[in-house]
């Protein structure tokens, strides 16, 4: 990937399933003729992203990395977590984001009442508890913080039917 032209605000979207499901490009794209970049992989956990951060995110010198992250750490996708664990690597992106001078954009997990592919695991009010520290932790350090999940939530804490 090459350097963004000077003045060219690249933003990277960083995430799980929900980012990589996002069109960009093409005559369905969102973000139609926009220097942005979905870095998403399906099933990811954070401890993964963060580990793949350097390289789809900080070397590709965006202005913004969106991320949206954790519900898959929830889920146990590669192992039980905590979500200390999780707010720790969230944190981790965050601040190498803020010390290669890249705009954070951290963004609440979605909700969910159950994981088909998991079931049993009540992760709503686990979710409720990062979006809590997640706004907070936004606030504290300046970051924007994008409210997914009181827009999308129903009465049990699962995502809305359109």
């Amino acid at each position: 990937m090459n350097q963004p032209l000077p003045g060219q605000n690249r933003v990277v979207f960083m995430g799980d399933s929900i980012t990589d499901g996002w069109k960009f490009d093409g005559p369905d794209g969102s973000f139609q003729h926009k220097p942005y970049l979905n870095r998403g992989i399906s099933g990811q956990t954070t401890p993964q992203m963060l580990l793949r951060f350097r390289q789809d995110v900080i070397d590709l010198k965006p202005a913004v990395v969106v991320i949206l992250a954790g519900t898959n750490d929830i889920a146990g996708n590669t192992g039980p977590m905590t979500l200390e664990q999780t707010e720790e690597n969230l944190r981790s992106m965050a601040d190498l984001a803020t010390a290669n001078g890249i705009r954070v954009v951290l963004c609440s997990i979605l909700p969910a009442f159950d994981y088909p592919w998991r079931p049993g695991l009540t992760p709503a009010p686990k979710i409720v508890e990062i979006n809590k520290w997640m706004s907070a932790y936004a606030a504290e350090k300046g970051y924007v913080y994008v409210d997914y999940w009181s827009a999308m939530k129903d009465d049990r804490g699962a995502c809305r039917r359109r």
